[in-house]
């Protein structure tokens, strides 16, 4: 066994959507440096690239392309399906990783949020899975499986967050996503996991963590006392789509700082 081999993703094929912020785009970096072919879509094609164009300057090992490609609607889908399908005929890493948060106050959470939530973070990394599965068959072998990471939330495990109920429900789906998937897939050769990630720095966090003092604001409540970090979400995923993380699936990952067994009082309140 050589060690560095455990991480190495040379030879691979990776599509990483939502993939040009945030989350996304610390995953795509991290398998690029691990030698990986990384592709990154999003609604906005042109970050994409810019992002894309970025990773290929830094001298990884891997290399990036950014184009556009939509989740949220099934024409959107195939469209994403038929133009990876044009850049390669066999998928090695599925990193479901498009969504969208809605914050509002119980008693004004609309409507048509559940709706917009569900369509994108459930529904949509749900068939655009289904719809890749003959690419990830093809790249998959004995010994080295297939892997489709999606992304949760430390929310869909533990009822904390800012009011974002159909937020929160929706990554509790994709948890239990997950391990059905997994179910059906592992036997193909196909592993299923998921991260849940707590508190990170990006657009869609910024109203919370986007300053220096929100973030140790937050740092307060979490165990570890920090926000995550890029290298956080790199080395997980360098982890899962790795020879080392060759034999997990159905597991839902915490990348949340011990927040997701964090019991901020006693069982009786008692004082120690």
């Amino acid at each position: 066994m050589k060690p560095n081999d455990l991480f190495d993703l040379s030879g691979k094929t990776a599509l990483v959507t939502g993939g040009a912020t945030g989350i996304g785009r610390m995953a795509a970096e991290g398998l690029v440096a691990a030698g990986a072919r990384v592709l990154i879509a999003s609604r906005k094609a042109e970050a994409c690239q810019a992002v894309a164009d970025e990773l290929n300057k830094m001298g990884y090992a891997g290399s990036a392309e950014g184009f556009g490609g939509d989740v949220a609607t099934e024409e959107g889908i195939a469209d994403l399906v038929a133009e990876v399908s044009k850049r390669t005929d066999s998928l090695h890493i599925l990193m479901n990783n498009a969504g969208r948060t809605w914050g509002a106050p119980l008693g004004q959470h609309p409507y048509e949020a559940w709706d917009k939530l569900l369509r994108l973070n459930v529904t949509g990394m749900f068939h655009l899975t289904q719809s890749l599965l003959p690419l990830m068959l093809k790249a998959s072998t004995p010994g080295d499986p297939a892997r489709v990471v999606n992304v949760g939330s430390v929310m869909g495990e533990i009822p904390k967050g800012t009011a974002t109920y159909s937020y929160a429900v929706s990554k509790g789906a994709v948890h239990h996503m997950t391990r059905v998937l997994s179910n059906d897939l592992a036997p193909q050769g196909i592993t299923v996991n998921a991260i849940a990630p707590g508190p990170f720095v990006s657009n869609m966090t910024a109203f919370a963590i986007g300053t220096e003092e929100g973030q140790e604001r937050s740092a307060k409540g979490i165990p570890l006392g920090r926000v995550g970090c890029p290298e956080d979400i790199a080395g997980t995923l360098q982890y899962l789509c790795g020879k080392g993380g060759a034999y997990v699936s159905g597991a839902v990952l915490p990348l949340s700082g011990g927040l997701q067994s964090h019991a901020p009082a006693n069982l009786f309140n008692e004082e120690l």
